[in-house]
């Protein structure tokens, strides 16, 4: 019999105490409540959607949310606290870093341009390839990937070297045609921004250009504390089109007083800036020679400038507001307080309603629903639990009973008739990397795990997932520590020689936090819908497969299976298959044969050749027969053919490459056939499914297991 545990007593100490250290309340007393408050109000400014061109997507919601601000011409939003001279003006740039959809091509991909010059940094472009991006329709956000090559093609792109640029990126959103893209609401020229949460650990905040829109968090605390000098006025002005050269400030200006100063909060430097200047660059100078008298600059200190994750300190971004506060009234004592963003908009692709209520799309909801549970759990290889976890409790009462669980933490399940078994199984761990080392300062080093593609994890939020080990007692939902994957400033290849992450903390705060060497290192990540069918997130090699089984296990009849089945899930697939040849010890002598449940890595995406591997999304499963480490022998390929017709489920038949846990079984008899979905861009945060597909494979997975075992 299976069991699993939850926390006892003294775990939950222990876990009380570090989740203290874990959301920031690990400096004093005093500050263990305003830490992370003043943390997560400055982040909720760096995730505001703004795109250059587009900002009122941010500042209407501003001005909806803090009245007494008012909207020029240009789309700058202002507000002036006292009247006469002298007259001061506080300015921060609000936009981000875009870009704007240029193509929609004929089978629905987006292509991309920048929106002005954008960032500096060498891997900007890069930073964006393989991830969500954020579409800002007419109609509201829509989300979808950037393409990247296949993680097991890598035979096939080995020469390929150069940093990607914007004319490499490719956006997928899920539709098969441009009508489909139309009628998501996209069109030419949407803006398009990466798609990320509000982040913040240890004493830092981190996104694109943090040192920005910590400059408008600052001004927006000055102004709604209504902080002006001794005499005169203070315009606050939250201004549009910085990338530009500083646009909307000229236009601001034009509607303003003239400025006995103007206070600039400039996007965040690798020092900070407070100093006279005679002007900002550009054309804007000549602008600002007619308009302000004198001109103050100031900027927060930022780690990585111009990076994806951009990093700025409290301590940083306190320093910014104290300095715009004694700008504006030297003699004031004390500072306000930070205040929230407002929240952007939910996507309208992750919105249910959208796609009916009909029977089909119902099943395909139960689909994604559980593929929501399983996908957005960090499990890298030994450090499953979450994942076994999560199965367990969604098996059907009779198959809880059943279940079986082995020292290194496979699972499975097996029923029907004594003889010799049909093996159905999937994998639960995920690429990823493991911690190798730490360092005195805090850095860590990162060993990949499973081929993943390290160039898409640069400068991406990273998460550790604080477990307790690889046993079956491993928590259920271990705590999860905050920070970012670090970037190479000076990069001139593609791909990095090494991963290491940041998480905010020395190797002293590290150790006290429970992180140690060896645990799992992912990156932050949503399941999404895309489009009708299509579902995107990092991990769905192997959790579509997981949830194919799971959902098959639960539509199961345990009293009409004519032979011997066992449904399997195992650990460490990736960089080994350790788990499943440890189950194969145990069983594999008594197997009549294996289907792996696991990915067919297609080629039908826009950076692939066609030449091998053509399964189309939204075609069907695909009976997966020839791969780098093993084939389904013809007699196999034929009986799961026919079983597949005689079930009236459409399947695909190809060859790709890559290997799966069948090979383990093998060499005690049992012939290997893979049961697959065909996914895109494997072994990247970016890896898609289409929920059809998952549907049939459910069907097939039923099908075959009711098949007697010795069946031609």
């Amino acid at each position: 019999m299976f069991s699993l545990t939850g926390c006892r007593s003294s775990e939950i100490k222990t876990l009380a105490l570090r989740l203290v250290m874990l959301t920031g309340f690990c400096l004093s007393a005093s500050s263990a409540v305003a830490q992370p408050e003043a943390l997560s109000r400055l982040a909720s400014w760096v995730a505001l959607d703004a795109p250059t061109g587009h900002e009122h997507l941010a500042l209407d919601a501003i001005a909806e949310q803090f009245p007494g601000w008012e909207r020029d011409r240009y789309g700058n939003l202002s507000r002036t606290v006292g009247s006469g001279s002298p007259h001061r003006v506080a300015v921060c740039a609000i936009d981000a870093y875009a870009y704007a959809i240029s193509q929609i091509t004929d089978a629905g991909y987006l292509r991309l341009h920048r929106l002005g010059s954008g960032s500096r940094h060498p891997l900007w472009d890069q930073m964006h390839e393989g991830q969500q991006l954020r579409i800002s329709t007419r109609s509201g956000p829509v989300i979808g990937v950037t393409a990247i090559a296949n993680g097991h093609f890598a035979a096939q792109h080995r020469d390929e070297t150069a940093i990607v640029s914007a004319d490499d990126l490719w956006l997928d959103v899920g539709a098969e045609s441009a009508a489909e893209a139309a009628a998501l609401g996209i069109a030419l020229l949407d803006p398009v921004t990466r798609n990320l949460p509000a982040w913040y650990f240890g004493d830092e905040i981190g996104g694109p250009r943090s040192g920005a829109r910590v400059g408008c968090a600052a001004l927006m605390a000055a102004a709604q504390a209504s902080i002006n000098g001794a005499q005169g006025s203070t315009s606050y002005v939250m201004s549009v089109q910085q990338v530009f050269g500083w646009v909307g400030l000229g236009a601001a200006l034009g509607n303003l007083p003239v400025a006995d100063e103007l206070i600039v909060l400039a996007p965040g430097a690798a020092v900070a800036r407070d100093q006279v200047v005679s002007g900002l660059g550009g054309r804007v100078d000549d602008r600002l020679a007619t308009r302000a008298r004198a001109i103050r600059l100031l900027a927060p200190a930022v780690s990585d400038p111009d990076a994806l994750m951009e990093r700025v300190g409290l301590s940083s971004a306190t320093a910014l507001l104290r300095s715009l506060v004694s700008a504006i009234d030297p003699a004031r004592t004390g500072l306000p307080d930070w205040v929230a963003a407002p929240a952007p908009e939910r996507e309208l692709n992750n919105l249910a309603e959208r796609w009916g209520s009909g029977p089909n799309i119902r099943r395909l909801q139960e689909i994604e629903a559980i593929l929501d549970q399983l996908a957005e759990k960090s499990a890298t290889p030994g450090h499953e639990g979450p994942i076994r976890n999560t199965i367990y409790e969604a098996l059907p009462a009779w198959a809880q009973e059943l279940a079986q669980a082995d020292a290194l933490g496979n699972l499975w399940v097996e029923f029907g008739p004594a003889g010799p078994a049909t093996v159905f199984m999937a994998h639960m761990d995920e690429v990823g990397f493991e911690i190798a080392a730490i360092d005195a300062n805090g850095i860590v080093a990162l060993e990949r795990k499973g081929g993943a593609v390290a160039s898409a994890w640069e400068s991406q939020p990273a998460v550790v997932t604080v477990d307790t080990g690889t046993n079956i007692d491993s928590l259920v939902n271990a705590p999860q520590l905050r920070g970012v994957f670090l970037t190479r400033g000076d990069a001139v290849d593609k791909n990095p020689d090494t991963v290491s992450a940041w998480f905010g903390m020395n190797s002293e705060q590290l150790a006290a936090a429970g992180v140690r060497v060896g645990m799992g290192v992912t990156g932050y990540k949503e399941g999404h819908r895309m489009g009708a069918y299509r579902y995107a997130s990092r991990s769905l090699d192997d959790r579509v497969g997981s949830t194919a089984l799971l959902t098959a296990l639960q539509g199961l009849d345990p009293a009409r299976v004519a032979s011997r089945v066992i449904f399997a899930w195992s650990v460490r697939e990736e960089g080994g298959l350790n788990g499943a040849a440890a189950l194969a010890a145990v069983v594999g002598d008594r197997s009549r044969r294996i289907y792996s449940i696991d990915t067919f890595v297609t080629s039908d995406t826009p950076l692939e050749s066609p030449h091998f591997a053509y399964a189309p999304l939204g075609q069907g499963p695909v009976l997966r027969s020839v791969e780098n480490a093993a084939m389904a022998v013809p007699f196999e390929l034929d009986r799961n053919r026919r079983i597949a017709a005689d079930a009236g489920i459409a399947v695909q038949i190809g060859l790709t490459q890559g290997g799966t846990d069948g090979t383990t079984f093998t060499f005690y008899g049992a012939p290997n056939a893979g049961l697959s979905w065909p996914g895109r861009y494997s072994h990247s945060p970016a890896e898609i499914a289409d929920l059809r597909d998952v549907a049939g494979l459910v069907d097939l997975i039923q099908a075959m297991a009711l098949e007697p075992v010795d069946s031609q």
